[in-house]
């Protein structure tokens, strides 16, 4: 075990925030959730000087309509000389953690408060009575700092084919995994129901989960009014539930500060090794689709840092925007398939703010942590179109060194094989991957990835009713379709 110095970061306090309330006129907005669970976190801590101490107020992107929330924090919260930082979509939740620890461990920093939140059932209970929710307006106010990505994280190609929503991207991405595991169709199905019926019971005793009912593995399977198939094999019990009124905050600080604040012991959570993988491909160029070189390195390399394995470790939270999400760590990590992948009941149960869930997770964890101190957590993170990754190991005991964090990216980058993706091809090409798009009940459109001549790629679609009904019923990857004009048969 390692000695711990007065500029190792911990985190000493954590709040989870939920609501659920239909009267959208007496719920919170999102920043309103965020500073409740920043308070709850300093409560937590034992200590409210904390948020009068900020240095900086870190919070990610979402669908609400400030312009720098973080602003809004440190007036309500008195951090008055607290810079803010706005993480865009397509940044790592991670990242601001990551952030946060460096900052202090540098000397830098003191206290980092960490907070993000979405309020989407208010807004659409709002929508249901015909108006719209308030927010706090900005105008004109903009971060101190802004975090953004490096590259886009889809083509033209891929959208002209009709993927939109993040769900169809992922079931191209399963269906690649599906074939490289060697499942046949009904068996993958199968493995995900069983997955998910889990996840649910998992929430079941999760007092902060947004479900308390445990469903069926039959129930999620299967195509029916109240579980529609979105992009096929992917029902809405398999996707994130993001329509919540939910927010995290964590609070992390020096050693030197939580013993001058005195702060307790037992409430000390030490991040005892991040990593992570910023590399950038669309998901058509990715050779490897079924397979993730990001977790296969972040995994890897926070498991050497910490001196543990993962199959060792009881507490885990699996990010689970969608079941491939979970089953592409599973297979990377090298871990048991039949073990639980959450502590919380996952994004489709525990609920699934959007760029929010990781922190909501790392509450959770913590407190698990707090009452199980031989254990180590781990937290992992997806952004984008399983776009990035990391790995977050966390333990109220510092670990083998002190807290470090190993930025895989160049790794990955150089060992990726990515495909140049063309459009207006005409020819034979060999599927990839693929996936049943639905509108309402029906299916839609067939959107599949093609290997080409040359080590390009290809998106293209049908919309002919007994492709559809093949694509759904057997194993289309590694067969040869005709391709022209972005449509193949």
């Amino acid at each position: 075990m390692a000695e711990y110095g007065a500029n190792t970061p911990v985190l000493v306090g954590v709040g989870a925030v939920q609501q659920n309330i239909d009267d959208h006129t007496c719920a919170l907005e999102p920043v309103a959730l965020m500073e409740q669970a920043l308070r709850d976190a300093a409560v937590d801590a034992g200590s409210m000087q904390l948020l009068s101490l900020a240095d900086e107020i870190l919070v990610p992107k979402s669908l609400w309509s400030y312009t720098d929330p973080g602003r809004l924090l440190a007036t309500a919260l008195g951090a008055h000389s607290a810079t803010t930082l706005l993480a865009e979509f397509g940044v790592l939740q991670q990242t601001l953690l990551t952030r946060a620890c460096q900052r202090i461990i540098d000397g830098d920093a003191d206290v980092m408060l960490v907070t993000g939140g979405e309020a989407r059932f208010r807004a659409l209970c709002a929508s249901k009575a015909g108006t719209d929710a308030f927010e706090t307006p900005q105008n004109a106010v903009e971060p101190d700092i802004t975090l953004r990505p490096q590259d886009e994280m889809w083509s033209s190609v891929e959208s002209d084919s009709g993927l939109g929503m993040p769900v169809g991207y992922y079931a191209i991405l399963d269906s690649a995994l599906r074939y490289k595991q060697g499942l046949s169709v009904e068996q993958h199905r199968d493995q995900m129901a069983s997955m998910y019926a889990r996840l649910s019971e998992i929430a079941a005793d999760n007092p902060d989960a947004w479900s308390d009912q445990a469903v069926s593995a039959a129930h999620i399977r299967e195509h029916s009014a109240a579980n529609r198939m979105l992009a096929f094999p992917y029902t809405k019990l398999h996707n994130s539930q993001w329509n919540v009124d939910q927010a995290a905050g964590l609070i992390v600080c020096s050693v030197g500060v939580a013993e001058t604040l005195g702060i307790e012991r037992r409430k000390w959570v030490f991040p005892q090794a991040f990593t992570e993988s910023n590399f950038m491909s669309v998901v058509a160029s990715r050779k490897d689709l079924g397979g993730s070189l990001g977790f296969r390195f972040a995994g890897q390399v926070a498991m050497d840092l910490a001196g543990v394995d993962f199959n060792d470790i009881r507490f885990c939270e699996l990010y689970s925007c969608f079941p491939y999400a979970v089953r592409v760590q599973l297979e990377e990590f090298g871990l048991d398939l039949n073990r639980d992948v959450s502590v919380t009941g996952g994004m489709t149960f525990g609920g699934g703010p959007l760029n929010n869930f990781a922190f909501q997770a790392t509450v959770k964890m913590a407190q698990l942590l707090r009452k199980n101190p031989a254990e180590i957590g781990l937290v992992t993170t997806v952004s984008g179109l399983s776009t990035k990754q990391a790995c977050a190991l966390w333990s109220t005991n510092p670990g083998v060194k002190d807290w470090t964090c190993a930025d895989v990216t160049d790794q990955v980058c150089q060992q990726s094989d990515v495909c140049e993706v063309v459009s207006n091809y005409s020819g034979k090409g060999s599927v990839a991957g693929y996936t049943v798009l639905h509108q309402g009940s029906d299916p839609w459109r067939a959107v599949a990835v093609f290997d080409l001549p040359g080590s390009q790629r290809t998106v293209a679609y049908s919309e002919d009713p007994a492709m559809m009904e093949v694509m759904m019923t057997q194993e289309c990857c590694g067969l040869s379709y005709y391709v022209t004009a972005g449509r193949f048969q």
